[in-house]
């Protein structure tokens, strides 16, 4: 990756191995979540998600940066990661993903009114939640439901 997402390097330039992958441990939590209570997960199979998703999450967000850089932006925001995700070419995810940053945004509007002491009537308003290990099932072509 060109560009240093994380802005942790040292001296040579070079992110270190520890900055620039999520922690294995939350990774193999994520995955546990999804796969049944008896399944086991190789060293291995972490390691390599855990690759995957590093990568992932730095794709996707040089795409938002070049998108705000275009814009004279400094600020990278949830809707350009909706829109780097569907640039990329994961439209089916672009979708859902801009619901939930919706529904996110609605649900910390109604936090915030309430910490000012608002009389915002959050009781039958349900949060955004993630789907890995929450109440949202996961279909059989392993995509959450969470829209």
């Amino acid at each position: 990756m060109g560009d240093n997402v994380a802005g942790a390097s040292n001296d040579d330039g070079y992110i270190k191995e520890q900055d620039r992958l999520l922690p294995i441990a939350n990774v193999g939590r994520i995955m546990k979540q999804i796969l049944p209570q008896n399944a086991k997960i190789s060293k291995e199979a972490k390691e390599t998600m855990q690759e995957c998703v590093s990568e992932f999450i730095g794709f996707v967000t040089s795409e938002a940066s070049q998108k705000c850089r275009k814009e004279r932006r400094k600020t990278v925001n949830g809707d350009d990661i909706c829109s780097a995700i569907g640039t990329l070419g994961f439209d089916d995810y672009a979708g859902p993903l801009r619901r939930y940053l919706q529904r996110y945004r609605e649900v910390e509007g109604d936090r915030a009114n309430q910490e000012k002491g608002g009389n915002s009537n959050t009781e039958d308003k349900e949060e955004p939640a993630s789907s890995y290990g929450t109440n949202q099932p996961i279909n059989q072509a392993g995509r959450s439901n969470f829209i």
